[in-house]
């Protein structure tokens, strides 16, 4: 299963127009757990969901003092939680938590500090299950920490040049991670980060010298990326494929005047088949927030009416294209709802289709074959 929620890591200078608002709801990335902040008021606690079970169940971790609104939270694959809290402006701290009987344990792992105008941020899931990464982003530089599955508390383990937000990763180990990086006042490129070399960065995304090239999801299985870029000439949501010299593609249809349309996650188990990927987006308007599906081949977005309650922006795709949508209400407090991707429907007789933007994307560049380490 292939699942995301994003938070938005940006200030507002660097802030991408169509960046995933945060849904406070995070899925881990084999779609098994998940945890968000719930209750009310100054009352918060951590709760976790179980989702790959006959029906989805919560279980409260409440510790002896509520968490703050600002608490960031990360589901592991074995059930525990992340819990990042901000203590005195500047001192990043992070604990496990599970549930041991009636009560719940924590496990503090240390904390890292960030000074001045830096600011910590987590990175989504890793795909390994195990580890658990965060960035420092600041002015000039952005340093990568793992803050839980290493021997010894955080660690840090790459510094890359640059200012960074966003956060993706390219393949199944937690090896390669894709990073919107800027430097000085230079466009935002998406590159990649080898974590085994030491945080060695390469070109991902270049489709023209002056564009703004993010990076929002990535489909490991089928090489699908789904790309933000103002190369068109205004910002326009596309797609690419990892390792190809095809054009990006910005289909007209994932364009709307009067919403913003953003991808929360990727059908998995398309093994080379990135056209045939069923893709899951937020439709924000002023009426509300709705639900959008869509495959690189089709020719029109399906817009679909979300469930009551829904946790918008968060969600999974199973490998045979149903999308399980959480929800909370006051009669089911921990629900999933299963949408299937509609048929395509015939197509018309005349198509007068917007010119592409035919422009390569060197993804060539940031190869994700096992190298030799370096020695």
């Amino acid at each position: 299963m292939t699942a995301c929620a994003i938070e938005t890591t940006a200030e507002d200078d660097d802030r991408d127009p169509g960046a995933a608002w945060p849904t406070g709801f995070t899925i881990t990335a084999n779609g098994a757990y998940a945890a968000r902040l719930a209750g009310e008021g100054d009352a918060l606690y951590v709760e976790r969901w179980t989702l790959d079970g006959p029906e989805p169940y919560a279980v409260p971790l409440p510790l002896g003092q509520p968490e703050e609104p600002g608490t960031r939270l990360l589901p592991l694959a074995d059930g525990r939680v992340l819990v990042a809290r901000r203590v005195d402006g500047r001192r990043n701290t992070f604990s496990l938590l599970y549930p041991t009987g009636p009560d719940t344990g924590e496990l503090r792992l240390g904390a890292v500090e960030a000074p001045g105008s830096e600011r910590l941020v987590l990175l989504p899931p890793s795909p390994d299950g195990i580890c658990a990464y965060a960035m420092c982003v600041g002015p000039d530089t952005t340093t990568l920490w793992l803050v839980a599955g290493g021997a010894f508390g955080p660690e840090q383990v790459a510094e890359v040049k640059g200012r960074c937000t966003g956060g993706v990763w390219l393949d199944r180990t937690g090896r390669m991670l894709a990073l919107d990086r800027r430097l000085d006042d230079g466009p935002v490129k998406a590159v990649a980060v080898d974590l085994e070399r030491g945080g060695e960065v390469t070109p991902l995304l270049q489709i023209t010298e002056e564009s703004h090239d993010r990076l929002l999801l990535a489909d490991p299985d089928s090489g699908l990326l789904l790309i933000r870029s103002d190369a068109p000439g205004h910002d326009r949501l596309g797609w690419g494929v990892l390792g190809s010299l095809l054009p990006v593609r910005f289909p007209e249809c994932l364009r709307l005047d009067d919403a913003a349309v953003t991808p929360f996650a990727v059908q998995p188990g398309q093994v080379l088949m990135p056209e045939s990927c069923a893709v899951a987006l937020r439709i924000d308007a002023a009426g509300g927030s709705w639900v959008g599906t869509w495959q690189p081949s089709a020719r029109r977005m399906a817009q679909l009416a979300a469930p009551q309650g829904w946790l918008a922006g968060a969600g999974l795709w199973t490998a045979e294209g149903v999308l399980r949508l959480p929800y909370a209400t006051a009669e089911v407090p921990c629900g999933l709802a299963g949408l299937e991707m509609p048929p395509e429907p015939e197509p018309e007789p005349v198509v007068v289709e917007e010119p592409r933007v035919c422009r390569p994307v060197p993804l060539q560049q940031a190869p994700l074959t096992d190298r030799n380490p370096a020695g």
